[in-house]
């Protein structure tokens, strides 16, 4: 197994359940460090709908030149960002957009309910609420279209509530000074929120305990392939071979898997998060909140308020732009004003693994014993124990119990 955040974590849990001798190889010094540190927290079925629709060409064009956009493209001289972007626009067909949606909704509910499983069979703890996420909506238009939305995604199986401003505030009161400005709300009661990060870390002592060994602090240089099959993982600590082999690198997948001749379009998307630490629970939310005008989701973990969200594609780099994560700290004290002390706030920035249509890619290669399980996007803390169990049964030559169609790299051609 190659890497060691909530996706390849829930993967290795998986793996060694089904009776598999597991090794998780990463960089890091312990399991969950990168995207899955600090990410927004949200299980989030309701948000299957990808980047890639309609609107949101519109969108970029009418963010264009704000430091503080939801979506900022940053151009580079990089023929796998412009490859990238050319297949994303396509994607934004309305008809791609439906196909795409379906199946990442098919992923997203039926990992839901396998996290659901994990938790009662491990009783983990990971700051976990089940109250459902609430979408809120200022703009009247954007609030109708989004109901059209909803009882699409209600005829698929994620259930759904439209709510007008009042009723937005009686559920979740630390939207009462906010009212006036509200259109109106959908509340997904199935969907839930979390901590990501405490959560893979908790799962990997669990792992340890059913026989993963982890080899943390690790760095993975290369693939080496003999007769159309892996022979071997190249580190910085020794050549290390295995029967098979799970990529769960996220944005880095392509980097390990182009030498090999095999073209994964993932490409790296920065997203920022502020943690702030609550100091008035009456003033901090109570449920998960979607700001869909402002593309910021809102949760709280124990006793900290998380506020996450952008998308910023620029390359590889993980540095932290002040001007937006202070425009998301500003989102947040003006939405709950005094809930906590602006000086304590955390700023995190990280890289989601985005493929251009929205959904991940998980699947055998052209090599037999190399599996994806990669390009998750932001959904990869809602997805991850769905992805992991479908590669535990694909490995194990087991019937999955979801349709995998659309789901492999094949898809790309």
């Amino acid at each position: 197994m190659l890497g060691a955040g909530v996706v390849g974590v829930a993967t290795a849990y998986y793996l060694a359940r089904a009776g598999h001798r597991v090794t998780v190889i990463d960089r890091q010094p312990e399991a969950g460090r990168e995207t899955s540190f600090a990410n927004g927290g949200q299980i989030s079925a309701s948000h299957a709908e990808p980047w890639a629709n309609p609107s949101t060409p519109l969108m970029a064009l009418k963010w264009l030149g704000r430091s503080d956009a939801p979506l900022l493209f940053r151009l580079r001289a990089d023929p796998a960002q412009w490859a990238w972007t050319l297949r994303f626009l396509i994607n934004c067909a309305p008809g791609r957009t439906r196909v795409n949606t379906d199946r990442a909704l098919r992923i997203a509910l039926y990992s839901r309910a396998a996290l659901a499983e994990l938790r009662d069979e491990t009783s983990i703890d990971y700051d976990h609420l089940s109250r459902g996420i609430l979408n809120f909506y200022r703009d009247e238009r954007e609030f109708e279209q989004a109901v059209t939305r909803a009882e699409w995604l209600t005829r698929q199986g994620c259930d759904s509530r439209g709510l007008d401003a009042s009723a937005c505030v009686a559920l979740e009161p630390a939207l009462a000074g906010a009212e006036e400005l509200l259109a109106g709300g959908i509340h997904y009661p199935g969907d839930e929120s979390g901590d990501a990060f405490k959560f893979t870390q908790r799962l990997a002592h669990i792992c340890a305990g059913l026989g993963v060994e982890f080899r943390f602090g690790t760095a993975i240089g290369r693939l080496h392939e003999q007769g159309g099959r892996i022979a071997g993982v190249e580190t910085g600590k020794g050549m290390i071979s295995a029967d098979s082999y799970i990529l769960a690198l996220g944005s880095y997948s392509p980097l390990l898997v182009k030498p090999l001749g095999i073209k994964l379009p993932v490409y790296p998307t920065k997203g920022y998060s502020v943690t702030l630490p609550v100091e008035s629970p009456a003033k901090a939310p109570q449920f998960s909140l979607t700001d869909e005008g402002r593309k910021l989701v809102y949760t709280c973990l124990g006793d900290r308020l998380r506020v996450a969200g952008t998308a910023e594609f620029a390359g590889y780099d993980t540095s932290i732009t002040d001007s937006r994560v202070r425009s998301i700290l500003t989102s947040a004290l003006k939405l709950f004003p005094g809930c906590g002390d602006p000086a304590k706030a955390e700023f995190w920035a990280g890289l989601r693994s985005m493929t251009p249509d929205g959904v991940p890619v998980i699947g055998i290669t052209k090599y037999s014993n190399l599996i994806l399980n990669t390009g998750h996007g932001t959904l990869g803390w809602t997805m991850a124990c769905g992805s992991g169990r479908i590669v535990a049964d694909i490995l194990s030559r087991r019937d999955p119990g979801i349709d995998l169609n659309g789901l492999g790299i094949e898809r790309f051609g």
